[in-house]
């Protein structure tokens, strides 16, 4: 039988390409905030993530949705999610980056019993392309734990975001726990450890561990303090004041978690507990998974309802300080949020990219024609921008002593989440739009696009939406010398930009005055244009960086992508954001 037609003018996908190695504007930004930082484990990393190997284990996981079993075949309630292969190879690659606990403790796994575990090769098909941890280095612990680990997840992010979940929610909370120092000191090795362990089982028996986060309920969502699961003295033991909880949570994300820190109502208010899945003695904790959430993205990512019915929980950190200890946590998953986002931005980027460079349409390459040129520019600044201001934050992580870095932490944490979560789903439709309906199907390489799309929305959601973040802003304007910190972090870009000019000296003035929540959401947008603005001065090339202020701040621009003035350096810029 003869072929009606030859298949021609299809582009072929983007894989098998250093993830790491291709995107430019990450390695001028980790330039910029730590030099001579070593890189190779995100070399070692860009390799994997951007390999077809792992792509597949991406789709799969997608495909294949996590399965709610609550009994077993015999009757017994077992309360257990039952995951894809390609979701555990994810992990395994995940966590032996380091991803989710390296930039806490030690760089080496926790010695595994001989036959056990995800890691005795049962499950990754890329066991041969294992990264070098993160933090790690050339045998030295980085001096920049934080940043490192955030560019590692902006890496991981571009191949698939939703098994990060847990990944983030283990970075987040392992610090909390030295609140608690008998649990600290059981699972602090496991929690840093670099080998990923599925297994339902106690934390002494399993030779690495992942942790949650149970905070939102059904009637309070982000007011938190309207939760009602109580907990109810239970006697105290080897991890001090043990309680008995019975409640619920409406949102109860990556419910095979190890542990998970909740919130609960006390005698003496809201208090923040430990709950383990497993009980030291080997036995069930009393949680019951009532459902999974279907949602619109994050596939592959279990989340569900739960209920506690009299569950063992200890507590951590002083009784009825739970705000506090949530807040400390919530600022280290919003840095992921953003991180999140711009790993998204950029993989949708390089597809489009890579799309536009090999598709022909009226006699040219797609990238070659005006319009998409245009449009591709846009994105490519978008882009960048958002690398540059998630790194920067990411790089405060690693200062705690430093009194500047440790106020910019509290402005821009609510402003990257609150700015660059808020660009990303009109960027991911912009770039899909760059494939037409190639872009739409979910079959493919190219099906990726949807998948981002679908994606986007969540990190603007999670943790805290943009009215959220506009008042924590407010927030953290009424702490130390805000003003006088801006106008340090915008000093160095001073006279590169009129229009750059012109934001930064009004800026100080509004942050000083800024006294109504009317306007924050405006504030947010401004400083982290301000600041994306500056950041780019420094690391960027002046085509970038003078499209981004003529266009972002100066006004030249309309109201979607691809309405860049003529006099823009759209060459140079397309150049330095091509995944190749």
């Amino acid at each position: 039988m003869n072929p009606t037609h030859e298949v021609f003018n299809q582009p072929a996908p983007l894989v098998d390409v250093n993830l790491f190695s291709a995107n430019r504007a990450m390695q001028a930004a980790l330039k910029f905030n730590a030099p001579g930082l070593d890189t190779a484990p995100l070399h070692a990393l860009g390799a994997v993530v951007g390999s077809g190997g792992m792509q597949l284990h991406a789709r799969l996981a997608n495909v294949h949705t996590p399965q709610l079993k609550t009994h077993s075949r015999f009757g017994q309630r077992i309360d257990q999610v039952e995951f894809h292969p390609s979701y555990h190879a994810l992990m395994t690659e995940a966590v032996a980056a380091g991803l989710h606990g390296a930039a806490w403790g030690s760089p080496h796994p926790n010695p595994l019993p001989e036959g056990e575990g995800v890691n005795s090769g049962s499950l990754s098909a890329c066991s041969d392309l294992l990264p070098l941890p993160l933090g790690e280095g050339r045998g030295e612990g980085s001096p920049n734990p934080h940043l490192l680990r955030a560019a590692g997840f902006m890496l991981f992010t571009e191949l698939e975001p939703s098994i990060l979940c847990p990944i983030s929610m283990s970075y987040a909370v392992a610090p909390a726990l030295r609140d608690n120092a008998a649990i600290h000191a059981d699972w602090e090795s496991g929690l840093t450890s670099r080998a990923y362990d599925p297994a339902l089982k106690p934390w002494h028996q399993k030779a690495g561990l992942t942790m949650g986060m149970g905070m939102t309920e059904k009637q309070g969502g982000s007011d938190v303090r309207a939760n009602t699961t109580r907990a109810e003295p239970a006697g105290t033991d080897a991890w001090g004041q043990r309680f008995s909880v019975t409640g619920h949570k409406w949102f109860f994300s990556a419910p095979m978690c190890d542990a998970f820190l909740i919130l609960a109502q006390t005698a003496s208010g809201l208090s923040c507990l430990f709950l383990p899945r497993v009980l030291p003695d080997g036995s069930m904790n009393q949680l019951f998974i009532q459902r999974l959430k279907d949602k619109l993205g994050n596939k592959a990512n279990a989340s569900s309802e739960v209920e506690f019915v009299g569950a063992s929980a200890w507590l951590v950190g002083e009784e009825g300080r739970g705000i506090p200890q949530i807040l400390a946590m919530g600022t280290m998953t919003r840095l992921d949020c953003a991180l999140g986002t711009s790993g998204l931005m950029r993989q949708a980027l390089s597809i489009a990219l890579n799309h536009t460079a090999q598709r022909k349409a009226f006699g040219k390459a797609l990238i070659d024609q005006p319009l998409m040129k245009n449009v591709l520019a846009d994105l490519a600044l978008e882009s960048e921008a958002a690398t540059a201001l998630a790194l920067r934050l990411a790089r405060s992580f690693d200062r705690p002593n430093d009194a500047h870095e440790q106020v910019m932490n509290r402005l821009l944490t609510p402003v990257a989440k609150f700015w660059i979560c808020k660009r990303g789903s009109h960027f991911a439709q912009e770039a899909m739009e760059c494939l037409g309906g190639n872009g739409y199907v979910e079959e493919g390489g190219e099906g990726v696009m949807a998948r981002i799309y679908r994606e986007m929305p969540l990190n603007s959601i999670w943790e805290g939406a943009g009215n959220i973040m506009a008042i924590d802003l407010l927030r953290a304007l009424r702490k130390a010398d805000a003003a006088a910190a801006l106008a340090h972090e915008l000093a160095p870009a001073k006279g590169m930009h009129p229009a750059l000019d012109r934001l930064a000296a009004q800026l100080p003035i509004r942050v000083e005055e800024m006294a109504t929540e009317m306007e924050a959401r405006r504030l947010a947008q401004d400083v982290a244009l301000a600041v994306q603005a500056a950041l780019l001065a420094q690391t960027a090339p002046p085509a970038v960086f003078s499209a981004f202020c003529d266009s972002r701040i100066g006004g030249e621009w309309g109201h979607s992508f691809g309405s860049l003035g003529a006099g823009v350096d759209f060459d140079a810029i397309l150049e330095r954001a091509r995944p190749s």
